[in-house]
């Protein structure tokens, strides 16, 4: 059954914490020294937001107990905030190129023909480990579909490390985002989007996870029905020290909705979300440490 959410989801209205000046002194300390030197300083600043964000680590405990079938230790808690760390800071090297200081193992890449798809992933490991693969995918190029508003400072810092990393964004919620979604699409680029949390004012469908309901937003199946295009599920995981591992598994696909009447989309529509959710919680029991949702992701306005 679907619901309502009849105001902007509480994420949306969170104040961004840390400062834009600190974070492009991490950035370029990150490139300067290297991977294995700018880990000593993110090891301290993971330490101060575990101590300090009592919200963030509140919801991850709800989660991790959920996940785990138990409460979890001090050091399954303070392991997720550093796997969150991690994968922000490797965000710097994968705009810059500097695959080849990753071990990256790929699952699933034969899902992909010649056509444009979207990859629909969560707030569960890195997105930017995907670019990897758009070299190895007939060099395609790997763009991403989000909200950006409640992200400005990070992205602002993201834009001086790589350029190329602003036009890579398409911003939803405008009157030519279709548009945009659809050209990209044409050209065969694989276009991600994250499918896990409600902006708020828009329908969501409650269905199990880990254990009680949740709710899931319908709007990015829906945009992906209204392209005609293949969905296919995707998880950036990180497996610690420099290890990532990339799956891709197909998830539904609309491209044959062409006459089918409105209760047919929004039963393809509605299987489509449910699939969805079980594969993300399938990785979230998979890699607890990677669930990077720090809100009530239970609650009415998650």
């Amino acid at each position: 059954m679907s619901t309502r959410v009849p105001v902007a989801a509480e994420w949306t209205q969170r104040p961004e914490r840390g400062s834009v000046h600190v974070m492009r002194f991490g950035a370029w300390l990150s490139l300067t020294a290297g991977r294995p030197v700018s880990r000593l300083m993110l090891r301290i600043s993971v330490l101060y937001f575990f101590a300090t964000a009592g919200a963030a680590r509140r919801n991850a405990g709800v989660f991790l107990e959920r996940a785990l079938g138990r409460k979890p230790t001090l050091a399954e808690h303070h392991r997720l905030f550093l796997s969150f760390g991690t994968t922000v800071h490797d965000r710097i090297f994968f705009l810059r190129d500097r695959f080849p200081l990753f071990d990256i193992e790929v699952k699933g890449a034969d899902v992909f023909d010649a056509r444009g798809a979207l990859l629909m992933g969560g707030h569960l490991g890195s997105f930017e480990v995907l670019r990897a693969c758009g070299r190895t995918l007939g060099k395609r190029r790997v763009a991403m579909a989000m909200y950006s508003d409640n992200a400005r400072a990070v992205n602002d810092v993201l834009a001086a490390i790589s350029p190329d990393a602003v036009s890579d964004i398409v911003a939803l919620g405008r009157p030519q985002s279709m548009l945009e979604l659809a050209a990209r699409l044409e050209d065969g680029a694989l276009v991600g989007m994250l499918a896990d949390r409600t902006l708020g004012d828009e329908p969501t469908v409650r269905l199990p996870f880990l254990g009680t309901e949740a709710p899931f937003p319908t709007g990015p199946m829906r945009i992906a029905a209204a392209l005609r295009c293949r969905v296919i599920f995707m998880a950036g995981i990180y497996r610690g020290g420099n290890r990532y591992e990339i799956r891709f598994e197909p998830l539904a696909d609309f491209t044959g909705l062409d006459g089918a009447s409105r209760a047919e989309r929004d039963s393809a529509t509605r299987a489509g979300v449910e699939e969805y959710a079980k594969r993300l919680e399938r990785c979230a029991r998979d890699a607890p440490d990677n669930w990077f949702n720090f809100h009530d992701f239970w609650g009415a306005r998650a």
